[in-house]
This record gives structure tokens, sequence and C-alpha cells, in this order.
């Protein structure tokens, strides 16, 4: 510990405190639905990813999710990036969440759609994949529930 002659006891030590100011993170644009009306919930058990348009379904697409050993997570989370044509098994387009490390992707192998069979992302047909990314922004709210 180091002592300073500016406390008000030259002799004590100044302690550090640590101080924590509550804060509510917000994906771009997630926070005002005149700006983005889209969210996503995907419902692990039934394999499915259902979009929302203020607050009405829009679509629902059926889903591969993660395995047992690799399962995707359950929470809410937000589209940070995307990236047409990332090659291999990500098929025609990912769609990055905020959760590192995991996204909304197509497939190279479309028997997979409807079973948990990834390594934790949601993986869609590539059509489907397509179709989602020309909708939505960046900054979409995606809730993982099971």
């Amino acid at each position: 510990m180091k002592y300073y002659p500016y406390s008000p006891n030259y002799y004590l030590p100044i302690q550090r405190m640590a101080l924590s100011v509550p804060q509510r993170v917000y994906g771009p644009n997630a926070s005002n639905r005149r700006i983005n009306p889209y969210s996503i919930a995907v419902s692990l058990s039934k394999k499915r990813l259902i979009l929302f348009k203020n607050g009405r379904i829009l679509k629902v697409y059926p889903a591969g999710i993660g395995k047992m050993l690799t399962a995707t997570p359950s929470g809410v989370f937000f589209i940070v990036n995307r990236e047409p044509d990332p090659g291999g098994p990500y098929g025609a387009m990912w769609l990055g969440l905020s959760k590192k490390h995991y996204g909304i992707h197509g497939t190279n192998d479309p028997s997979s759609i409807g079973k948990a069979v990834t390594h934790g992302c949601i993986r869609l047909d590539n059509k489907d994949v397509l179709e989602l990314a020309s909708i939505v922004p960046n900054g979409t709210k995606v809730s993982i529930s099971r």
C-alpha cells in the first residue's frame, strides 16, 4: 500500500474503491422501435426462428440449433455484423450476434435444418437467411429461449 501526504490522516493508506455505475446497453437502433421495428425470437425447443415486425409475427423459419455438448446460448443478443458468402459451413450469409463467436447463418447441408447439430449457432436454409438479412438491420434484438 502507498501512503500519501494528502490523505486525511497522513499515516493511513488511501484505499482505492471501485465505482460501479449501472448502465443499460443497447445495440444500434435497438432501443427505438420507430427506427427498427424488427425483432427476432428463437425457440430452441421448437427449433424455430420467428421474425417480428412491431411485435407481430412476420415470418417463421425452421432452424438448426446447437447440439447437447455445444448448446445454443439462451439470452438477449443483437445482430452486430454481417458477411455475405462467408464460405464453408456458414452458407450464403453470416449474421453475427453480440455474443462473440455466435451467429445466425446459412448452411452447406440443408438436411441439418430442424435438428440439434450445430456448434451453438442458429442455422437457416440459405434462401431463408438471405431473406432475413435483407429485412433486418444490424442492431436487431435476438431473444433466444429454451
